[in-house]
């Protein structure tokens, strides 16, 4: 028999307008530091609510709404949700798909934030906590680092909290069960620009040239060697050449080529030591055959490090709405990244996955132009949000 969560049919009674809520804001999707439309309808839904604190412009367009409990308590915990969508033509054909070309929510925040609003609503009406719990409405996780723009905007030092809580859902996942683990469990990312700097010529006298494509060639082969021959096996690594660009004409030989990728790690120490070895190798391929290089190497987001204590609080919750045995324990780390990284290397906390595959296995991976969010977990996941904050400001 299904386990019904106790918490649940209050939830459900305010379903239909979580729904509505959901299928707005995808109708609606802003690029990061843009999310000036979904602000207002933030701000509109917790003033509704009546929590008892709202502060904007945190981070640009950022939001933090404060409930506090029936008992008043030191005990601060912060929940937060991101806004932005992403640069992408929506393939979608439903009645709400999105209304602006170019603009989709791909990867699910508008979902994000309808179950943090409805968990907001739930919590300011019953407020069955003692302490203060404060809600964080993020922008611009997409790349632009949003989480690291609100926390320099005095996110931390105007709302102390003990601890910060994140979730996303996922597709790969059954759509209801939980993935929480401890330790890393999304990748760090770094990105670089590479000129392979060779002498061009004639493509039929290759013997008068330094061809920069072949040894471009060998650096992509070599740079793998990082990875399988450089890196403890039980780490990982991925070092990945996405654009490659040079030459116009079929018969001559380029002055060089250039190119783009992608790195990523999980361990900050072997993070340190990427780019010292890239150019190493890099360098020794340049000078063997009298070329040159220039590497430019951008470190993006750090690895999203769960804490063990609030990842098991976040487990214990888990399990009372769903039941363990709809739990996976530790699944295995993504190389995927995410901003929240730089909230959990201020505060100790826990950043979990909640299932949206639907039944027959086929939806659409996050950042696909035929993502579907699955809003039948809308429900879940606010409930989530709701147990744990009782959880950790339990009275």
């Amino acid at each position: 028999m299904e386990k019904k969560l106790a918490i649940l049919p209050t939830i459900e009674n305010i379903s239909d307008d979580l729904n509505l809520i959901f299928k707005d804001l995808h109708m609606h999707p802003e690029l990061g530091f843009q999310e000036f439309r979904t602000s207002k309808i933030v701000k509109e839904k917790l003033r509704e609510y009546g929590v008892d604190e709202l502060h904007t412009e945190i981070g640009k367009t950022g939001i933090v709404a404060i409930i506090n409990g029936n008992q008043e308590g030191p005990k601060r915990v912060g929940v937060r949700a991101d806004m932005d969508a992403l640069p992408l033509n929506e393939n979608n054909t439903f009645e709400y798909s999105s209304k602006f070309p170019g603009k989709m929510h791909a990867c699910g925040h508008d979902g994000h934030i309808t179950m943090l609003l409805g968990a907001a609503k739930y919590l300011a009406t019953k407020k069955n906590f003692n302490g203060t719990v404060n809600f964080i409405f993020q922008p611009a996780e997409e790349g632009l680092g949003g989480a690291d723009k609100m926390i320099k905007d005095g996110l931390f030092k105007k709302f102390p909290m003990k601890s910060v809580y994140g979730l996303h859902n996922w597709p790969g996942m059954p759509a209801g069960h939980f993935g929480i683990g401890k330790g890393a469990v999304m990748a760090a990312a770094d990105f670089f620009d590479l000129e392979i700097i060779g002498v061009g010529g004639h493509a039929a006298m290759p013997d008068n040239c330094i061809d920069p494509i072949v040894l471009t060639a060998q650096v992509i082969s070599a740079l793998q060697s990082i990875s399988s021959r450089e890196t403890n096996p039980l780490d990982s690594v991925v070092i990945s050449i996405t654009q490659i660009h040079s030459g116009d004409a079929y018969n001559i030989i380029p002055d060089s080529v250039k190119m783009n990728g992608t790195v990523r790690s999980f361990n900050k120490d072997i993070r340190k030591k990427l780019p010292e070895s890239m150019l190493r190798i890099i360098n020794g391929i340049c000078e063997a055959f009298g070329a040159k290089c220039k590497l430019k190497y951008i470190n993006g987001y750090p690895a999203t490090i769960n804490s063990d204590k609030e990842t098991e609080i976040s487990r214990n919750v888990a399990k009372d709405i769903v039941g363990k045995e709809k739990i996976f324990d530790n699944p295995t780390p993504s190389m995927v990244t995410e901003d929240f990284s730089y909230m959990l290397q201020k505060l100790p906390g826990c950043y979990i996955w909640l299932g949206t595959g639907n039944s027959k296995g086929i939806t659409p991976c996050l950042h696909s132009s035929n993502f579907d969010f699955n809003d039948n977990v809308l429900t879940i996941g606010a409930a989530y949000w709701i147990k744990l904050v009782e959880k950790e400001l339990s009275i």
